[in-house]
């Protein structure tokens, strides 16, 4: 995890150093010197900082309180995604209105129980676009609309807590927007265009693939989406939940999987969120013997393509078909 980490953030910060330093005079290298650091950037995200936030990265918290500060590094706030990701999303997934992954702008369905608008059927066209964007609006609004969110659903509750978080949000976007974008608009002597236009294709590339890596897990013909009792309460017991919810992806790719963290395990990760990635794949094997031994669910497609194929079919079946009823 080290090593990764060194490389990870080797790969996110080197093109800024370059970019930065101000010998870039051409237009081709800056788009590529964007595009390496948005790899980078997806790297740290889900291969260091979505393990340090988890908890899994190191025994000693302090050592997962300092590497979860990349989360922080990369645009985004650790503190929202811990909520949104920890709290809400392992807890719930696929649960309407609880899981904070599903829980989108009325143009977007991604829950057979969710209201359907008109404009669904067409959002198996559209959706590409808003994956694209979507760590745009991590480093612009969506945190603080998210932070505020869950302060008022009973989160960041203790003294100054809220106003702490929403002051380390300022200062950590602060600091990004100043090395990501500021500094080579005032240092690259090119088009402030150019500059602009390189730092959007960064994120629309990051963007695009984080989502598909996430959502690929959960949307998806195969998971369950159950919907609570009168009572609020999910049916089937937790384990079991986690098993109907999720699919795994790409299980023989070793490299990939080494880049996004582990990911593509999303069963192993979802019931061993404390575990390390590194451990997923030799797990795998006791989870699957497990899972055949009590009749649990199992399912993975076998590449990341044919994963975003299925979850394509799913988000135009979403888009088509009605709301459940309750």
């Amino acid at each position: 995890m080290v090593i990764k980490t060194i490389i990870m953030l080797t790969i996110f910060l080197s093109p800024f150093v370059i970019l930065n330093s101000g010998i870039i005079n051409s237009s081709w290298i800056l788009f590529l010197l964007y595009i390496i650091s948005g790899i980078g950037m997806a790297g740290v995200g889900m291969a260091v900082g979505h393990d340090a936030i988890h908890g899994s990265y190191s025994k000693n918290k302090k050592i997962n309180k300092l590497v979860s500060h990349s989360f922080n590094l990369i645009g985004a706030s650790a503190k929202v995604w811990e909520i949104q990701h920890n709290v809400l999303h392992h807890t719930y997934p696929n649960i309407d209105h609880a899981d904070d992954d599903i829980n989108t702008p009325f143009f977007l369905r991604f829950s057979p129980n969710a209201k359907k608008y008109w404009i669904h059927k067409f959002q198996h066209i559209y959706i590409w676009f808003f994956y694209a964007i979507s760590t745009l609006a991590w480093i612009t609004g969506k945190d603080f609309i998210r932070i505020n969110r869950y302060h008022n659903m009973g989160f960041l509750v203790k003294k100054n807590e809220f106003r702490n978080a929403v002051f380390t949000i300022i200062a950590w976007k602060i600091l990004y927007y100043s090395f990501a974008l500021i500094l080579p608009l005032i240092v690259v002597e090119l088009p402030w265009w150019h500059i602009v236009l390189a730092f959007l294709s960064m994120h629309l590339f990051t963007g695009l693939f984080i989502s598909l890596v996430f959502q690929v897990a959960h949307i998806t013909p195969s998971a369950d989406f159950p919907l609570p009792d009168e009572n609020g309460l999910i049916a089937s017991d937790w384990s079991t939940h986690q098993f109907a919810t999720t699919a795994n992806f790409s299980p023989k790719s070793k490299y990939f999987s080494w880049f996004i963290g582990g990911l593509n395990y999303q069963i192993e990760h979802h019931l061993l969120p404390l575990v390390c990635h590194v451990h997923y794949k030799e797990l795998s094997k006791i989870v699957i013997e497990t899972a055949k031994e009590h009749g649990m669910p199992y399912s993975s497609n076998r590449t990341f393509f044919e994963a975003i194929k299925v979850h394509a079919q799913m988000i135009y079946e979403l888009g088509n078909m009605e709301q459940k009823l309750v």
